[in-house]
């Protein structure tokens, strides 16, 4: 390794099927009222709910309900100093400053975020427990630097990437589904879609422009991680729909896994755990498909889409996340999970790179010979590459992902629009231009 670095993780992982029996120990160190905040109703279909409301009530606290953070698609924040509610006839609004529909994307939004901000503030929480996927702890993150904000969180944090400089209300998670990280990591990802806007919180008011167009954007920036994270296999063997997101979860995974790979910055520590990482996740995801009770292939899946973003794998590595852009602008528009959009574009990106650079073809190669199996003789690089990149995709189909934007609700006509969203970074092999954004969704259809 070449290069500096300070490394500190800070979150507590408890894992394995008796995790939630450290749950009561770990509430000790916070004070009386928690948060429970959830998605859906899978965690009372599961019984998990009333297994976490039991330790939460044995531990002496009272309970602020948080539910449906996921499911309420039109919130409204009113004149009157922050007022945000959940409204179900946008005919029926009166004066609205701001609206939030949610209904197409699969992200939190900052309506709810600023719900939830608010019933922090009212109710002087003491813990945020989000309960869920990645997505509710990038919410609960959000919620926590936002509650005490006097800044518009959404102006300030995720358009300008402001740091945190407000009170942090701590943050447990207790996964359902698999992870990419959020659960050990600083990140959060958060939806808007713009109208004409005056963002009003507790403390003062800001004014934005006017965008007569109903765009979405869907932004991300770094607050602080959790301060500890349940992650039970047990728990996502009990929900009902977990089956159906650990299919695109396993790419997530092997996504985030390949972005740190492929950053053109390579290093020997980072290349052989990325590696490694990533043979585990092939290895064990037949067995899930097959069963998704297999305990240790769970297990092992589970603790690697952990590690798949939280950090440690990327130091010394110079990152650009084209991929996970080209997904998030699509996913602005089209009602699909991150992770499926990552895999409809994923090939299309990748023979781009490995047409443009020759540093791209080298690292492709050796993902072929390291990770998938590809047996080199006889062949140039660039055949070995596209031959890795082959084999990636026939494991793909395995999983059942989607392999074009047109199986996720993407449109042809809407390409341009993808394009106009989608940010284009530095870094990396290459740095795509507005017309290889179009190219790359254009191959994917």
């Amino acid at each position: 390794m070449l290069g500096n670095f300070t490394y500190h993780n800070a979150t507590k992982v408890h894992f394995g099927k008796d995790a939630l029996s450290l749950l009561g120990d770990e509430l000790k160190n916070y004070g009386p009222k928690v948060m429970l905040s959830y998605g859906g109703d899978s965690i009372k279909r599961s019984g998990i709910y009333d297994q976490l409301v039991k330790v939460l009530r044995e531990a002496g606290k009272t309970i602020i309900e948080d539910g449906g953070v996921m499911a309420n698609p039109v919130f409204v924040i009113h004149r009157d100093y922050g007022r945000i509610e959940p409204v179900k006839d946008e005919e029926k609004l009166e004066e609205p400053i701001l609206t939030v529909n949610d209904r197409r994307m699969p992200c939190p939004d900052i309506g709810s975020v600023l719900e939830g901000a608010r019933k922090v503030r009212k109710e002087g929480v003491d813990l945020i427990l989000a309960v869920g996927g990645g997505l509710m702890a990038d919410y609960a993150k959000a919620v926590s630097a936002s509650a005490y904000q006097q800044r518009n969180p959404w102006d300030y944090y995720f358009k300008h990437s402001g740091k945190l400089d407000s009170r942090w209300i701590p943050v447990g998670v207790v996964l359902t589904e698999l992870g990419t990280g959020s659960e050990m990591n600083s990140i959060s990802f958060i939806s808007f879609e713009r109208e004409q806007l005056l963002v009003v919180n507790q403390f003062c008011s800001f004014e934005t422009e006017f965008v007569p167009n109903k765009d979405r954007q869907l932004l991300f920036t770094h607050f602080r991680n959790p301060d500890f994270a349940i992650l039970s296999p047990e728990f996502v063997y009990a929900d009902p729909d977990s089956d159906y997101f650990s299919r695109p979860s396993i790419y997530g995974t092997m996504s985030c896994l390949l972005e740190q790979y492929l950053s053109g910055n390579n290093d020997d520590t980072s290349d052989f755990v990325l590696e490694g990482l990533m043979q585990n996740l092939i290895d064990n995801s037949p067995m899930l498909l097959d069963d998704i009770r297999v305990h240790k292939a769970y297990n092992d899946v589970m603790w690697t889409a952990t590690w798949g973003l939280y950090d440690l794998a990327k130091y010394d590595n110079v990152m650009n996340w084209d991929l996970y852009m080209l997904g998030l602008a699509v996913s602005a528009f089209a009602y699909v999970s991150h992770d499926d959009m990552l895999s409809a574009v994923s090939g299309a990106y990748y023979r781009l790179l490995i047409e443009k650079s020759d540093e791209a073809v080298a690292r492709f190669k050796r993902l072929a010979l390291k990770v998938w199996g590809v047996r080199p003789e006889g062949k140039d690089d660039k055949s070995v590459a596209l031959e890795g990149l082959e084999t990636m995709e026939s494991w793909m189909r395995e999983l059942g992902l989607a392999m074009t934007i047109t199986e996720v609700d993407a449109k042809e006509a809407d390409i341009e629009k993808y394009a106009d969203v989608c940010p284009r970074n530095t870094g990396g092999y290459h740095t795509l231009t507005r017309d290889e954004v179009i190219e790359i969704y254009r191959r994917s259809l």
